[in-house]
């Protein structure tokens, strides 16, 4: 089993920390995807696994071997690690057929095996003989992606390999590798700065930020329950909210929420899911019984959906001390949409999570953070 472990990994470039010391595991045959901003480490961990850099400190184990650590230098060609990376890095000179099997001993099993490899990774094998030139990005990919299978390796990278793609294409490559590397049992790592990616590719994602993971778990995790509320915005589209916590839930700028069971009272921090949250048209001539107060600011037509921008209220719209608690930027079908500057209630279904670290600052409630 070919199961790649990272325990203590750092880098440094001069008085730079690249990477503070952080800990991996990815199974054999499982696909882990590494995410975060622009400088947060990403690359110099794919650098270091594949052996184009060395660590200042701490392992890289693959299966039995150990790749990487005190007194052990595994050079980046004898690794067995295969790479895909974002322009496919294909010999220009060299047929399809030739870049498949670049490396593979001749015989009579080359052919076999190129042929193979190009069924798996569904490339016509009419193509065999056709330049890099002559194919479309997503062919060139499949390509990359069939010579870095060639010579079966323990684990592949994929450094960004779908993000030159248009958006349809990049689904069904992603697909494709997934299959092929899940059929072939070969663990596999993808930095990507897709978190929509991130989440359906990978059985394991780990964020990470200032060269240290702030969450490695499951998609569902770190999406439903992540560790921070800067982990939560960046893996997708949250509200973050200060409230109160008790026994009935958080009391917050929408009203009483629910919240997952942890036993906080207090001041707490807790995210919302856009999905989360609802608005239906204020009754006229009597106040809404449940839910927040809000008004439309600003609807925004994107066909099938459209976004809509609502203010919160401390009270119902039209009233005189009503004053502005906050923004909400959530998506409606747009034949529902609502007309800026109706009044609206706003609801939320499900359970807020509430961060295990108290706000900074105490308060009953505070303006959304959307992004």
């Amino acid at each position: 089993m070919n199961d790649l472990v990272i325990r203590g990994l750092a880098k440094r470039f001069g008085q730079v920390e690249a990477l503070g010391g952080v800990d991996l595991d990815v199974k054999a045959g499982g696909r882990t995807a590494i995410v975060g901003p622009s400088g947060s480490g990403k690359s110099t961990l794919l650098r270091l696994v594949a052996g184009f850099e060395m660590p200042d400190e701490g392992t890289i184990s693959l299966g039995d071997r150990l790749l990487a650590g005190p007194g052990a230098v595994v050079p980046a060609h004898k690794r067995g690690i295969g790479i895909v990376s974002q322009d496919g890095a294909l010999f220009p000179h060299l047929s399809v057929s030739d870049n498949i099997g670049f490396g593979l001993e001749a015989g009579e099993d080359r052919g076999k095996r190129i042929a193979g490899l190009m069924d798996a990774v569904e490339l016509a094998r009419s193509m065999a003989d056709r330049r890099p030139h002559e194919l479309s990005g997503g062919q060139q990919q499949r390509v990359a992606l069939a010579r870095a299978l060639a010579r079966r390796p323990g684990l592949m990278l994929l450094d960004e390999p779908f993000s030159a793609l248009d958006t349809g294409l990049r689904q069904s490559i992603r697909d494709v590798v997934g299959r092929v590397l899940r059929e072939a049992g070969i663990g596999s790592i993808l930095v990507t700065h897709d978190r929509s990616e991130a989440l359906s590719f990978a059985d394991q994602v780990a964020v990470i930020r200032d060269g240290r993971f702030a969450q490695v778990g499951s998609p569902q995790q770190v999406y439903l329950h992540p560790a921070d509320p800067d982990t939560a915005l960046f893996t997708g589209d949250a509200v973050i909210l200060r409230g109160t916590a008790g026994p009935e839930g958080v009391r917050c700028a929408l009203g009483l929420v629910a919240a997952e069971p942890g036993g906080r009272v207090g001041p707490v921090s807790m995210m919302l899911r856009p999905s989360q949250i609802e608005f239906r048209p204020a009754p006229t001539g009597a106040a809404a019984t449940f839910g927040a107060a809000g008004r439309v600011r600003q609807v925004i037509f994107e066909g099938g959906h459209s976004a809509v921008t609502v203010e919160i209220l401390d009270e119902a719209p039209g009233s005189p001390t009503a004053g502005l608690l906050g923004l909400l930027h959530l998506t409606c079908p747009s034949p529902k949409a609502p007309s800026p500057g109706s009044a609206v209630v706003i609801t939320v279904t499900g359970s807020a999570h509430v961060f295990a670290q108290a706000p900074a600052q105490a308060g009953t409630s505070g303006p959304p953070r959307f992004d």
